[in-house]
């Protein structure tokens, strides 16, 4: 039976995006968060986290690091009932021009293999316009939470995508999602 999922976004998405987060400490995540991670768990959802770190190709850190960052993100998860199936990440620098940096689709297809992923009860959250183009190309429903609303609103006028709703923080997000099933 293929599982219904959300795919999450990290940097802009769940944390501050203040630059390369390089150290946990580095790492803080947004208030609403946990909160909408633990509704999506209760509700029978896979949760994966799909992002880009070029931060390893431009040797700011390295995937021991990332993993240290995430072992943090997904403590404080737990503290607040909130878990994570999985977590996906492209280590390329954007001139590599891999398949898996987004918006490229090769973290959301290695994960739907992974998971057997129901594209029709599926969703992606994230922060930019890359993240919507990563979730059209799978065909899942996007929710945009734009961190920098600004940018983003130029990223849509020079983009023929259109995201599903957008939000104003992760947990309006995860309340439209219910509302949306």
């Amino acid at each position: 039976m293929a599982n219904k999922t959300v795919f999450i976004d990290r940097d802009g998405t769940i944390n501050a995006n203040t630059g390369y987060i390089k150290t946990p400490d580095d790492f803080k995540i947004y208030k609403g968060v946990a909160e909408g991670i633990k509704i999506l768990n209760n509700m029978g959802y896979k949760v994966i986290i799909i992002t880009n770190q070029s931060g390893i190709a431009r040797g700011f850190f390295n995937e021991e690091m990332l993993e240290k960052i995430h072992e943090k993100m997904k403590k404080e998860l737990s503290e607040k009932g909130a878990t994570v199936d999985a977590i996906y990440f492209c280590p390329h620098h954007p001139d590599e021009k891999c398949n898996c940096r987004k918006p490229e689709p090769g973290m959301l297809q290695k994960a739907m293999k992974d998971f057997d992923v129901d594209v029709q009860k599926s969703f992606i959250i994230g922060d930019r316009m890359l993240d919507v183009e990563a979730g059209n190309k799978i065909g899942v429903k996007t929710v945009l939470v734009p961190e920098n609303k600004k940018k983003v609103d130029i990223e849509m006028q020079e983009s023929n995508i259109t995201p599903d709703i957008v939000c104003d923080d992760f947990y309006s997000g995860v309340e439209w999602i219910v509302k949306n099933l």
